[in-house]
């Protein structure tokens, strides 16, 4: 029997339409949707567990974004040929679902749950990634999974000064914005995007834009759910409670947790200690062998620590660690710490520090990205990792995760926009951030530390970009909130609101914000902003006491580049026929050169260790793009001789005749021992054949003529003789331009 296909539409603001249905496909999993826009199409499932696992007090929650080769009609690279791990790009678009999810479900419901967006046709004019999270949540609301309301994301751009929902890629290509923003009915719950320089009110006014969009899409949502039968929800049980236990333990600690938090404790792990003690003097009142829930106490204890310390701040203004809200942490920084790197940077805020690093390379060094639809080259890579023992944990290196690949990713789009052009810039550029310590906002630190690097290493940025994490205290019974700048890890765990912004002293150039709360209003979310602006300016200022400009020139050991336009039709000359030129050139210079095609003709990037060697490169390669001019004089080698003459390179890949009647002025009968292969010799052109291309060389006009020399009057035979000659050299040079 067919399905019973439940089939919804809405409407962008430029007439394009999304489409979702359910009934049809994956009905065995516990909610299902496909989203439709243009020809891309993803299809999203959600199940979960009926039952919590024991001692499990979070909600174990996954979400998984893959995009199959074969939706776009390719087949994927490598030995396998089938897709495998998730690509960085996938791992990103998962981190932009789970984070507008998660706050939407019960902060009580454990249970198991899974959710998969699958891309099953793609469109290039409509990017999956903005249609993501709105097929999860619709699965979700055709469900009976326990979720608070729909939620949903959309790209917004500004492209041509125009706000764009939902952009295609050539709208994107000359946007100057690119936000992606998560938000139910009511609320912005998540933004990330990057920019250039764009103001504080630009961004709101994205945001607001969005807004309109995603309101849309949470009320079809709603309808989808009715029309399915969905809007009651599965009852659950997963947590215990003790509430006398609860009301007798606020009463006996919260006033000396309030206490320790007020003693503003700079230090992590002594502030940790003083909390645990607290804790542990209660514990020990009860005695051995007491029946109360240790879990329990746990849980209701740090229940009892976040209202503690988050009442320090709506009532005192003041922060765990004694800042003011507005207040930053000290900072130290330093560059050329490590001798051998190409660009090297400490950065230290509080207790949070990355070391960076910069290295530079050529094209052969650039990133290959093997995708559905995305596949081609980058050269511009930041890798960020984040050891245990950057908060004292030991735990087991296993390569990045999806937090590192997410941080990562933010820090790129923070520093991408100020690097020089393609034109400016024939290196391949890779930072690598190590976090050495860790307490809060070490993405920032990233930033902060990466344009250091970057500046230390010599690359002309257009301007230094520094990076600020913002948070927020919010009680909604009171309606008091404090915005807070320069975040700590405690702040980002107990706080409402992280909200990272970076940008340079003109503008913002990307942003990362999760909500935690509801109800935030755009007041403030542009006080965030404003102060968020305070913040890194100052934190810019602090940089710059460091190193203010980028070096004016590398250090010694950082390979030199110089990149020469040349004529399309060069291009085939500088290569050689099978690559033997270009081979001949690296071997005997010992630089690296990579050729590639522009709109203008070709481009001949040569990079060097050393500057005689790009000296030594340089000159070969203009040798054989330079047009030989007759009349002038030049240095040649032998390359091969025959019984007319010898053949002359008088320039990197040009040779000519040097006929045997214009080596001396007296006759030779024979080239025999006159001239030998590899021996220099100079010569003058004397002649260009335009109809053929070949090239006349004379040594004899260099030569001073003997004295009482006089020509011998030409005979027949001999001008015939020296005519044959002169055929036998043309079809012997025609014959060695055909095998060339």
């Amino acid at each position: 029997m067919y399905p019973n296909v439940i089939n919804k539409t809405l409407s962008l603001p430029d007439g394009r339409t999304i489409s979702v249905e359910t009934g049809k496909l994956a009905k065995q999993a516990d909610g299902s949707v496909v989203v439709r826009m243009g020809d891309t199409m993803l299809l999203a499932t959600v199940v979960s567990s009926k039952d919590a696992r024991e001692g499990v007090d979070f909600l174990p929650l996954s979400v998984d974004y893959q995009e199959k080769f074969a939706s776009a009609g390719r087949i994927p690279g490598g030995f396998l040929k089938r897709e495998g791990k998730l690509s960085d790009h996938e791992v990103l678009v998962c981190r932009l679902i789970d984070r507008a999810l998660r706050p939407l479900f019960p902060s009580d419901y454990h249970s198991e749950t899974q959710v998969m967006v699958t891309l099953i046709s793609a469109d290039d004019n409509a990017k999956p990634d903005a249609l993501a999270c709105f097929a999860a949540s619709a699965a979700i609301a055709v469900s009976d999974i326990p979720f608070s309301e729909p939620v949903s994301e959309v790209r917004v751009a500004r492209s041509e000064g125009e706000y764009v929902v939902n952009p295609t890629p050539a709208q994107l290509e000359v946007a100057d914005m690119d936000m992606i923003v998560a938000a139910t009915m009511d609320n912005i719950m998540m933004v990330e995007g990057e920019m250039h320089e764009a103001s504080e009110q630009d961004m709101l006014e994205a945001m607001k834009v969005a807004h309109e969009t995603i309101k849309k899409q949470c009320q079809v949502q709603l309808e989808l759910a009715q029309e399915a039968g969905k809007t009651e929800k599965r009852t659950y049980c997963h947590e215990t409670h003790d509430e006398a236990l609860e009301k007798e333990m606020f009463e006996k600690l919260y006033d000396k947790v309030y206490a320790v938090a007020k003693q503003l404790i700079n230090n992590k792990k002594e502030r940790s200690a003083a909390f645990a003690k607290v804790k542990e003097e209660y514990i020990e009142s009860l005695g051995e062998d007491t029946e109360v829930n240790l879990g329990l106490v746990s849980t209701y204890f740090g229940k009892i620590n976040k209202k503690a310390s988050r009442n320090l701040v709506l009532d005192e203004k003041v922060r765990l660690d004694g800042r003011k809200p507005e207040q930053v942490r000290p900072i130290w920084s330093e560059i050329d710490y490590l001798p051998s790197a190409h660009g090297s940077a400490v950065f230290t805020r509080g207790e949070t520090q990355s070391l960076c690093t910069t290295t530079l390379g050529t094209k052969l060094d650039e990133q290959m990205i093997d995708g559905a639809m995305h596949h081609g080259t980058n050269k511009f890579i930041l890798h960020y990792n984040f050891p245990g023992f950057s908060t004292g944990e030991a735990k087991p290196n296993r390569g990045p995760g999806r937090r590192e690949v997410g941080h990562g990713n933010l820090a790129l789009r923070a520093l991408k926009y100020v690097l020089p052009s393609p034109e400016d810039n024939p290196y391949t550029i890779r930072i690598v951030s190590d976090i050495l310590e860790s307490n809060g906002s070490s993405s920032m630190a990233t930033v902060c530390g990466g344009c250091l690097s970057m500046m230390d290493a010599g690359i002309p940025i257009k301007a230094p970009v520094s990076g600020v994490a913002m948070g927020m205290i919010s009680d909604v019974d009171t309606d008091r909130h404090v915005v807070l700048t320069d975040i700590l890890g405690d702040e980002d765990h107990l706080g409402d609101m992280d909200f990272k912004v970076t940008g340079t002293e003109n503008g913002i150039t990307a942003c990362q914000m999760d909500i935690k709360v509801d109800g935030l209003s755009y007041e403030v979310l542009e006080q965030a902003l404003m102060q968020a602006r305070d913040g890194r300016l100052h934190i810019l200022g602090e940089m710059k006491k460091t190193i203010s400009t980028p070096r004016s020139e590398m250090k010694p050991h950082t390979p030199r580049s110089k990149s020469i336009k040349i004529a399309r039709d060069m291009i085939g000359a500088v290569i050689g026929p099978g690559g033997k030129i270009v081979q001949e050139i690296q071997k005997e210079t010992g630089a690296t050169i990579v050729i590639e095609e522009v709109e203008e003709g070709g481009l001949v990037n040569i990079f060097a260790a050393s500057q005689e060697t790009m000296d030594a490169a340089v000159n070969w390669v203009k040798g054989i793009v330079a047009m030989p001019e007759e009349g002038e004089i030049y240095t040649g080698k032998v390359k091969s001789i025959t019984a007319f003459g010898a053949f002359i390179e008088f320039m990197p890949g040009k040779e000519g005749l040097l006929h045997i009647s214009e080596i001396k002025w007296e006759r030779l009968e024979t080239m025999d021992g006159v001239l030998e292969v590899g021996e220099e010799v100079q010569v003058k052109l004397i002649e260009v054949d335009k109809r053929t291309g070949k090239y006349r060389l004379s040594r004899k006009v260099l030569i001073e003529k003997p004295e009482g020399y006089q020509e011998r009057p030409a005979r027949q035979d001999r001008n015939r003789g020296d005519r044959n000659n002169d055929r036998r050299g043309g079809r012997d040079f025609r014959d060695r331009r055909r095998d060339s």
